[in-house]
């Protein structure tokens, strides 16, 4: 099984674990829990990556989930894949930045 050290560092740890596994609305309000937390890639991997069926895991619902391993089939490792997109998300957010400050 895949470790799991990062939910320390999760925003949900302190919430009550009923509370992220709801159904219908009240899964926007589980999802909003998500927003800003630190290990959101490492939890929505966790999730993609050993199937988990139920609750809300790294801002996205089980349906949700579903749907995206479905358009995806051929991923092995989904953490791999967001970590990488991650990471490519913050130096292409950085050359932007570095190029916004040579053009002033």
């Amino acid at each position: 099984m895949a470790s799991t050290d990062w939910s320390d560092r999760g925003l949900c740890r302190k919430a009550d674990p009923d509370e992220l596994f709801v159904e219908g609305a009240a899964q926007n309000r589980a999802k909003a829990l998500c927003s800003g937390c630190p290990v959101l890639t490492e939890c929505l991997s966790y999730a993609l990556d050993q199937r988990i069926e139920h609750g809300v895991w790294g801002g996205m619902t089980e349906r949700e989930r579903r749907a995206l391993l479905r358009r995806r089939p051929t991923v092995t490792s989904w953490r791999r894949l967001l970590e990488t997109a991650r990471v490519e998300h913050e130096r292409t957010g950085r050359d932007v930045a570095l190029a916004g400050s040579r053009a002033s």
